[in-house]
């Protein structure tokens, strides 16, 4: 991973604040040292409660603002506008073999500066490129002043991000740093929830995000106050003097700013880790986290018969913007979930047993009418509860966002958990629609469709079979005789009948149990991202 390095500067503009207002200059380098040991020691503690994250949120923020406080004044600036510097950068750009010609650098208002095509692109055409001696790598940060540090610390090696936040501060110190007509134009903050207010990240609680915008702002934290220590203690280096002066908080926290943009992400990942909101995402997303309980009387049974669809037992699934709200891998899970002893059976030793296991997640062959009637008033009763832990209503927000004069960050977590409730709504609906649709099959006594024999209808199914050892968590398979024997020999758990649901959900409509309601909750605080997938850096 590399950040584009392109350049800007006018190195009579650039200003290293070391006194301020003064304030700076009366602080013990102790104090601050004592500070961050106090904030490493409360941000390596583990992961709170349920309930406990807000609290522990709020004394790392206010420990951070102490911090910040105290070196103000220690961050380098530059004179005017980024915009300013933009034909420097160009400039340099082309000195250096990087293109610059089709496209201009335009304001696009809520999404920032970005590029904008004057000319007509054909498809294919290569119209931008960088030279690698462009980049800011790993590579050119081990032969820069970070060199040393680089080589010690171990930690460093291994997180490239860090690595490249720290040459990208170090490089902002030096105004002769070749990069620095790049660095100038990068903006001093950001609209992810790194930089909201507190009553801004107030009004993320409930939804998906908040999770990994607590573990975020608590992981960032930690790894300055960690780099503090090292830099100070270990190499002898000074993060308020010589090249490295500007490594105060607040820039570690703009430097370690990377992008994920565009592409297949969900709302709740384009806000944390890019600052956005896009209205009609059509990839938008609430995740779900569901599993079968292994107090369930049937669990070694269903826990084979995922095992052959590539399903693990449990998992984090997602529930869609679009039509229809579920994937045919949670289509399958829900089946299996809700499959009875004799269903069970079938799957795993009745006639055409691997035609039934390639036919799970297509909506077209139903297990049974019964099955169908009961996965979907599962369905509907967890989309309910998970809407039922948000404090206001969809109504409420709209009016909210409607009637209220909100700053963009404010109007963007608002809009966030707008727009999961109404996934949540879609859910609902369109769920009761089909437990409706399928009861109604039940009384009618509907003939069930079969697919075809032998595997005939696997090329056209969209569930695949996938090696067992692919899949974190998928359980060992079993044979058939282990499984249905294992089943048998379970005496926890509730029963699956024809009028149960497993781990408690009756199949008429109701109110799930404590258990479920436990697992919901949690299910609200899943992480909305994998950080292993931060692509693209602005």
């Amino acid at each position: 991973m590399a950040l584009m390095s392109w350049k800007m500067g006018k190195k009579s503009r650039v200003k290293t604040q070391k006194s301020g207002t003064g304030a700076a200059a009366s602080v013990s380098p102790k104090e601050t040292l004592n500070l961050t040991s106090e904030l490493l020691q409360k941000c390596s503690s583990p992961t709170p409660g349920p309930g406990k994250e807000w609290e522990e949120y709020v004394q790392i923020r206010s420990l951070v603002e102490k911090i910040r406080k105290k070196q103000k004044g220690l961050s380098v600036t530059f004179d005017g506008k980024r915009e300013d510097y933009f034909p420097d950068l160009m400039k340099w750009a082309s000195e250096n073999g990087a293109s610059v010609e089709g496209f201009e650098m335009v304001n696009f208002k809520e999404e920032g500066f970005g590029l904008r095509a004057t000319r007509d692109i054909k498809a294919e055409e290569l119209f931008l490129w960088v030279p690698r001696k462009l980049l800011m790598t790993v590579e050119s940060a081990k032969n820069s002043v970070l060199g040393p540090l680089y080589s010690q610390d171990r930690i460093l090696q291994a997180m490239g991000n860090i690595t490249l936040a720290f040459h990208l501060l170090c490089e902002r110190a030096d105004p002769n740093s070749f990069w620095q007509p790049y660095i100038q134009t990068l903006p001093s903050e950001y609209d992810t929830p790194l930089y909201f207010e507190e009553d801004e990240v107030r009004d993320l609680q409930s939804t998906q995000a908040i999770h990994d915008v607590f573990s975020q702002y608590k992981n960032t934290a930690r790894q300055y106050a960690y780099f503090y220590k090292v830099i100070q203690i270990t190499t002898g280096y000074n993060l308020e003097d010589d090249r490295c002066e500007c490594v105060a908080l607040r820039d570690f926290r703009a430097g370690e700013q990377i992008y994920i943009f565009y592409g297949t992400r969900s709302n709740a990942e384009f806000v944390i880790h890019s600052g956005f909101f896009f209205d009609n995402n059509s990839h938008d997303r609430v995740k779900i986290k569901l599993g079968v309980s292994k107090s369930d009387r049937l669990y070694a049974m269903k826990a084979e018969v995922l095992a052959r669809a590539g399903i693990p037992t449990s998992s984090v699934f997602a529930l869609h913007f679009t039509e229809p709200p579920v994937s045919a891998q949670l289509l399958a899970f829900l089946r299996v979930f809700c499959m009875t002893e004799e269903e069970l059976k079938e799957h795993l030793l009745g006639d055409n047993a691997l035609d039934r296991i390639f036919t799970l997640g297509n909506s077209e062959y139903p297990v049974s009418w019964d099955n169908e009637v009961r996965l979907w008033t599962f369905l509907e009763d967890r989309a309910s509860l998970l809407l039922k832990t948000y404090k206001t209503t969809v109504e409420e927000d709209k009016s909210f966002l409607k009637n209220h004069d909100l700053s963009v960050r404010a109007a963007m977590a608002i809009k966030l958990r707008l727009g999961e409730k109404e996934i949540l709504e879609k859910a609902v609906k369109s769920a009761a629609a089909n437990r409706e649709h399928y009861r109604k099959q039940v009384q009618v006594g509907a003939p069930l469709p079969r697919c075809e024999e032998s595997g005939t209808g696997g090329a056209r199914l969209p569930l695949a079979l996938r090696s067992l050892e692919e899949e974190a968590g998928v359980q060992e398979a079993l044979t058939l005789t282990e499984a249905v024997g294992r089943a048998k020999a379970v005496e926890n758990g509730l029963v699956n009948g024809e009028n149960s649901i497993p781990n408690g959900t009756r199949s008429e409509k109701g109110n799930l149990n404590q258990e479920e309601s436990k697992r919901a909750t949690e299910g609200t605080k899943e992480s909305s991202s994998d950080s292993t997938e931060r692509g693209r850096e602005q």
